[in-house]
């Protein structure tokens, strides 16, 4: 009797099995179903009131377009049919909804906003102790340490988010309450009442000095992230050793007559790397202009640049700077005339003229003190005539110093230098000073030298990351990276090495 039972249970689960197997499909149509309908409830909660009519307005219409349209409904029913079968598959090849102790962060973060995001007075409020989260977080997504990476949420439409401050306080609760240590963007949409936090991977570091892919008047000041709206990419080499290919979006500044940045002002802490980023820049101008290097701090980190072709002169105390500036300024106005009086007879601007000088001053406000000091005439007050003037006359003046010296510098400085660089840790307020605008995100604790905001006259704040210059004469640096910036400088000139 035991081996008829056995059969008898076999021949059960096998049509259990087969059964099971022949209504698959079905029940994976009718679970995304369920699931498609869940989500709309979800997503039908989430629109704002007032958009509600437009919404079934415009469904309606659809429903009829298709109702009219030959084989539109059996078409319809082949697409939802077919939806259903994706929404409904197996739940291992779905993504998995937020864990318990991801729910727990969630209502959190709601739980801290609720102060700010609800008043005494509001009828119906989005936001209450106990509430759910789900009807303000419309999207959300975790790192594998449970720390949310990206929130979408609503907010009441009379929240003041046209304010920086009010903005600002919910982006320090919103930074508190998912994690510190991270760089945050927030895009704020006041037309639709939706705030969008999203967790910025740390910028490339490991770029170096290399010849960039540029057109004439184009400089490479970094590079920045894939988010920020930088439509155009180089290639490029990073990595450890400097050879692995890829493509970055850069932050490039244009100067020229057309330039509506023509001269540029960076400033930062000590090794924030604001003279690696003149580095760089002189570097790029020797490809096709002159450059005059003026070093306030008298460190000798431009060295280097000495007995090359391009380089006109490198001066490190007041004596020859003020005798370099007042060349400058005498040689923008030389160029001023040339251009004006080849233009009036109708001939061609003179080739000397055409061709690009740079002016690189680094750390004035030392030079500033060491005049006033000696009563003797500040150095700072010779870069008026170019500052106004370089833009027509090809003449770029870029000007670095300490963050906490910018006081000491003037107000020609301050103007007329409408291309900003902020590199190093600071504060919203801070680099809203500097830049005009503040950044659109949240600045970590401890940034890298040559990390820091970029701001080209009107437009918008990029994060920026400063290429690898290194001095090559800094034993302290990689070797490749010094024999990269050994590589970019032109050959000395034949009497140049026959004096040495």
């Amino acid at each position: 009797m035991s081996r008829p039972l056995e059969r008898g249970r076999e021949l059960l689960r096998t049509a259990n099995d087969t059964a099971t197997e022949t209504l698959h499909p079905l029940i994976v149509v009718c679970r995304g179903l369920r699931r498609l309908a869940a989500a709309g409830r979800q997503r039908w909660s989430a629109t704002p009131r007032e958009r509600r009519g437009p919404v079934v307005a415009l469904g309606a219409v659809g429903a009829l377009a298709v109702a009219l349209v030959p084989y539109g409904p059996l078409a319809a029913v082949a697409l939802l049919t077919a939806a259903a079968a994706w929404a409904g598959r197996d739940s291992a090849t779905r993504e998995t909804g937020p864990s318990e102790a991801e729910r727990a962060r969630l209502h959190a973060v709601y739980e801290a906003l609720v102060p700010y995001f609800s008043v005494p007075d509001d009828p119906d409020p989005l936001y209450v102790h106990g509430g759910a989260p789900e009807a303000a977080f419309v999207a959300h997504a975790f790192d594998p340490a449970g720390r949310p990476e990206r929130l979408e949420l609503r907010y009441p439409p009379y929240y003041p988010d046209g304010e920086a401050a009010s903005r600002e306080r919910i982006e320090q609760v919103l930074r508190a309450k998912c994690g510190r240590g991270r760089e945050y963007l927030f895009g704020w949409d006041e037309e639709a009442n939706v705030l969008e936090m999203t967790v910025l991977p740390a910028l490339p570091a490991d770029i170096g000095a290399q010849p960039f892919v540029t057109s004439p008047g184009e400089t490479v000041l970094g590079f920045t992230d894939h988010s920020s709206g930088v439509r155009r990419t180089l290639p490029v080499y990073g990595g450890e050793d400097g050879t692995e290919p890829r493509d970055e979006p850069p932050v490039v500044w244009r100067t020229g007559p057309r330039s509506t940045a023509p001269h540029l002002i960076a400033l930062g802490r000590p090794g924030s790397g604001t003279t690696t980023l003149l580095r760089s820049v002189a570097l790029q101008a020797l490809r096709d202009g002159d450059v005059l290097v003026v070093d306030g701090g008298g460190t000798g980190e431009y060295a280097f640049l000495n007995g090359r072709p391009g380089v006109l002169s490198v001066e490190c105390g007041l004596t020859g700077a003020l005798a370099a500036l007042e060349w400058a300024a005498h040689e923008t106005e030389r160029r001023l005339i040339a251009a004006q009086e080849a233009q009036g007879l109708g001939q061609p601007v003179p080739e000397d003229v055409r061709r690009p000088l740079w002016i690189l001053l680094d750390r004035p406000a030392v030079l500033t003190q060491l005049a006033a000091s000696e009563e003797r005439h500040d150095p700072q007050d010779l870069l008026r005539v170019p500052l106004r003037h370089g833009r027509a006359a090809q003449v770029t003046v870029v000007v670095a110093d300490q963050f906490e010296t910018a006081e000491s510098l003037s107000e020609a400085v301050r103007t007329l230098t409408p291309a900003r660089v902020v590199l190093g840790a600071y504060s919203s307020e801070q680099v809203r000073a500097v830049l005009g605008a503040p950044p659109n995100t949240t600045p970590t604790p401890d940034f890298p030298p040559g990390r820091g905001y970029a701001r080209l006259g009107p437009g918008p704040v990029h994060r920026l990351q400063v290429p690898a210059t290194p001095d090559p004469a800094d034993e302290e640096a990689p070797a490749f990276r010094r024999e990269a910036v050994l590589a970019l400088l032109p050959e000395p000139a034949p009497a140049a090495s026959a004096d040495r």
